[in-house]
């Protein structure tokens, strides 16, 4: 650079900074001076550990920037959020935050509002990173950060005068393990984006998208209250890969159906937010975005990054783009070469490079973030009208309309046409099939204080507290339409802006029967169909259907509650523990560490007598769970004592996601296990040190003979040993064929104990046991095949079951129970049949009527009448515990996850004990 042309850019920057309208950003380090590289050159990857000091570094020395830690990552590291706007918006932060949530909870009057927007900053969320093996994500991050931090266009400076842009890191653990992964290799052109070793988060890998609304997760909640209880975004936008082939990205809007909870606003905001992506695209000269029909992706479900926002009233915006740092291929299809509204500018077949995906990424953020400038002030207003929406629909008399219910009218409707077909419904039929008084949606929901397990209720209060809704709890007794409640039970109101997020927690969902063509094969949904979280987690509570007021304290929101700790009364003969608190097993694995003597009582639901103890260690044991423990009566009968069982876990090398899930549920209540792979269990050693093995699905392939058609499971192939670190090589293996049948029959035989299931259960047909599939039908000539996808298709849904309560691993259960069951896209859930009249093969769980669908989408549901979904079988001196379905699925089913609790404690000695 020459002399005149330095001196020209130092004034001209100098005068910029002068006119208040801009400052020196000289001194932000560049991503090359800190990385070594550019963002985007072929075969280079940044891990977390750079990345973070890198985001320190900006913020230290650029004055458009506050750096912010949302708390700690699972496995311990800072996960930061950059908040980017100019340096007089930073000055007045709080202020603009202030504002934006005050929109966002709509409780002003129209007047008032209308000059918070008029004020307000645009509030844009804009991630990366949350799926680590998807590497443009978390390095467009890294770009934008630079970029909005070194450029001085005009553009630029309206943008961060206009918004306010939260810049969050979704997944520091995962970037941290694949980038240091890829980069292991040290020749360059021979590096591959291939699976590590373990899961990306640390018990979830790719799940971490489905965690939003339960929280499972500490990242998850870590970006829930920083979305949902301090920024309030209006347009949230998470970064993912990859696209179709053939396609370079995948913008908004999404495809049908889209959940009928949601403001309208939203799909029409999602249109316009796409419009303007795709024409920058277009004017750019970026071909191949693609939208609606075009990819999988739809707005139906509620759990994801960027669809969780649809139910608070935001825009999410999911893009799914290709890309990687190794150089690689943009196919040539014919099918994706004619343009249409999918995909109006289809892209050439070439070799595509790491930085072209950057750029289409910075296009897409610098498209929204224009949009948000642009249309700052109809932002604020827009999520503000959609609130008082649904404050108002929450405050009067609404029926929603499902897919079911209209369904049921038009056949009614035709029913009664006696003459010509009639045109629509009138006002009568209206009134009398779909909007009658006790059709109404709720004005409220009430948590009573005294169901059985007030513990679980408390942690579905926090998951909603966690996603922003308002919760009040009663501060003394109160009678409500007629039905008296204790103090401390919990209200949720409808009357809020956060409504769509409320009904879906607690109403089923009813997703409409989705077919490519009449009597053709089903499209599969996104993820669940149906995931209400109340009867996932067994909780009790009350709609109520008219306005109704009380002795109501609102929560700050956002703010966990904790079960009290309840006294621990003398008893000179022990304590009981109610076992239908889950919680409960956490002080019973404590005790047990402790040295306590435990046992169960049949009698008594298998409630734990607590023995061998003073009453300060159990006050101990029981902090922070909300049990109670009751004096033993004299006389009861308990079993032999118990032990803390020696629990084995399969896992697999890249790490199941299943098996990562039920670790979180292992850990969260106490249970102590030991992770084992493939070569380990076939090695047929296993009684010596576990009384335990726990199959999650995927352990093992489900056998064709219990697969609907075309279902029957398969096991990943392990990679080849050679491209593996030494000290990983003992993680990898398949676990199927005759022998690994034959380790886990000598396990058994030994007195071990399987707990199988999903996919895994079909280990029982394996070993003999004389089971078949439920689901079959008779063909022409009566022999039994496999229902077909067309007759029978179940994706992820909640469904009833029968509970047999005189088996001792139902202890603790409810004699009807919710289950989440999946035989969809990716699942496995076989439903069986069991001979009659075998001692030794005891049904735990069955379908007992024609229509068990609670929520979601079953459709063929009748052929499950009749089905075993659960059973135990004694195999030597041990036995077989298998579940048709996941019962820890994603940490959300507290409801069944006593069924793995008592598979666990269940004692190995089979006598009982008088206790006096």
């Amino acid at each position: 650079m020459g002399f005149f042309e330095t001196l020209r850019r130092s004034l001209l920057v100098a005068g910029l900074a002068l006119a208040g309208v801009g400052t020196l950003q000289a001194a932000v380090p560049s991503p090359k001076s800190h990385f070594g590289f550019d963002i985007g050159d072929d075969y280079m990857l940044a891990n977390y550990t750079q990345t973070e000091a890198y985001f320190r570094k900006v913020a230290a020395s650029s004055d458009r920037f506050r750096l912010v830690e949302l708390g700690k990552s699972s496995e311990g590291r800072p996960q930061l959020m950059l908040i980017a706007s100019s340096p007089a918006n930073l000055a007045r932060l709080e202020e603009y935050r202030g504002i934006s949530e005050r929109l966002a909870r709509a409780r002003d009057d129209a007047q008032a509002a209308r000059a918070l927007a008029e004020q307000g900053k645009a509030v844009v969320w804009i991630d990366g990173g949350l799926h680590a093996n998807e590497t443009v994500g978390p390095h467009q991050l890294i770009e934008t950060v630079w970029q909005l931090a070194s450029r001085d266009d005009a553009e630029t400076r309206r943008i961060l005068d206009d918004t306010i842009v939260l810049l969050v890191h979704a997944n520091p653990d995962g970037q941290e393990l694949y980038s240091d992964w890829y980069m292991r290799e040290p020749v360059p052109a021979k590096r591959v984006l291939d699976k590590p070793q373990r899961l990306y988060q640390k018990y979830a890998g790719h799940d971490n998208n489905r965690d939003f609304y339960m929280a499972a997760l500490q990242e998850t909640r870590n970006m829930n209250l920083a979305m949902y209880t301090r920024w309030y975004p209006q347009i949230v936008y998470n970064h993912h890969q990859a696209a179709p082939k053939g396609t370079v990205i995948v913008i908004p809007p999404y495809r049908d159906p889209y959940n009928y909870n949601i403001d309208p606003m939203i799909p029409v905001g999602l249109e316009a937010l796409g419009s303007a992506m795709n024409l920058r695209y277009l004017q750019e000269n970026k071909p191949g975005a693609v939208s609606k029909g075009g990819s999988v992706y739809s707005t139906w479900w509620n759990g994801g990054l960027r669809t969780m926002p649809y139910f608070h009233n935001m825009l999410g915006v999911l893009t799914e783009i290709v890309g990687n740092p190794t150089p690689m291929q943009i196919p040539y299809l014919p099918e994706r070469q004619l343009p249409d509204s999918n995909l109006p500018a289809p892209v050439a077949a070439q070799t595509w490079h790491f930085r072209q995906s950057i750029d289409y990424s910075l296009t897409a953020n610098w498209a929204l973030l224009d949009y948000a400038s642009r249309h700052r002030e109809q932002l604020l207003w827009n999520i503000y009208w959609m609130g008082r929406n649904a404050i108002a629909r929450g405050s009067a008399d609404t029926w929603t309309a499902s897919p079911t219910r209209l369904a049921e009218a038009a056949a009614q409707a035709k029913a009664a046409a006696t003459d010509a077909p009639q045109d629509g419904l009138g006002p009568r039929q209206v009134a009398q099939w779909l909007q009658r008084p006790d059709q109404r949606d709720a004005r409220g929901y009430i948590i009573p204080a005294d169901q059985a397990d007030l513990p679980t209720a408390v942690a579905f209060v926090n998951a909603l507290q966690l996603a922003g809704v308002e919760v009040q709890r009663a501060s003394r007794a109160f009678v409500v339409a007629g039905k008296s409640y204790p103090a401390g039970s919990f209200v949720v109101r409808a009357d809020q802006a956060f409504r769509a997020h409320v009904r879906d927690m607690f109403e089923p969902q009813d997703h409409p029967h989705d077919f490519e063509y009449e009597g053709g094969p089903p499209i599969a949904p996104y993820d669940s169909a149906g995931w209400t979280l109340a009867f996932q987690m067994g909780v009790a509570f009350d709609r109520v259907l008219e306005a109704f007021e009380g002795p109501f304290t609102a929560l700050p929101v956002g703010q966990l509650q904790a079960p009290a700790d309840v006294p621990v009364p003398a008893s000179s003969r022990g304590w009981l523990l109610d076992a239908r608190v889950n919680n409960a097993v956490i002080a019973v694995n404590r005790l047990l560490k402790a040295g306590a003597r435990i046992s169960r009582v049949p009698s008594r639901d298998g409630a734990f007598l607590v023995a061998g103890v003073e009453a300060d260690a159990l006050a101990v044991a029981l902090q922070g769970t909300g049990v109670a423990a009751a004096v033993a009566p004299a006389g009861v009968v308990a079993e032999a004592p118990l032990r803390a069982p020696r629990i084995a876990l399969w896992d697999r090398y890249g790490g199941s996601m299943v098996s990562g899930w039920t670790r979180l549920v292992l850990e969260n209540f106490g249970f102590d296990y030991e992770v084992v792979y493939p070569q380990q269990i076939l090695a047929g050693d296993l009684r010596q040190r576990f009384d335990v093995l726990l199959l999650p699905s995927g352990a093992l392939p489900l056998p064709a003979e219990l697969a609907i058609e075309g279902k029957a499971g398969r096991t990943p192939a392990s990679p080849d040993p050679a491209t593996i670190p030494a000290e990983y090589r003992s993680m990898l293996g398949e676990l199927q064929g005759e022998p690994a049948v034959a380790a886990l029959r000598q396990f058994m035989g030994q007195g071990g104990h399987v707990v199988a299931t999903g996919s895994s259960s079909g280990l029982a047909l394996q070993l003999g046991l004389p089971v078949a599939s439920h689901l079959r039908k008779p063909d022409a000539a009566g022999q039994l095949k496999p229902l077909s996808q067309r007759e029978y298709y179940i994706p992820g849904s909640v469904l009833e079951v029968a509970v047999d309560k005189a088996q001792p691993l139902n202890w603790g259960l409810p004699p009807r129970l919710d289950v989440y069951f999946s035989d969809g896209r990716w699942d496995n859930a076989p439903v069986l049949d069991l001979p009659a009249g075998r001692a030794d093969i005891q049904p735990l769980l069955r379908f007992d009527g024609p229509r068990p669908l609670r929520s979601g989408w079953a459709w063929g549901q009748e052929y499950l009448q009749g089905g075993v979904l659960a059973a135990e079988a004694g195999m030597g001196a041990g036995r077989l515990t298998f579940f048709g379905t996941d019962i820890t699925f994603r940490a959300q089913t507290h409801a069944s996850f006593k069924l793995l609790f008592n598979s666990l404690l269940q004692a190995g000695a089979t006598g009982t004990a008088a206790h006096e």
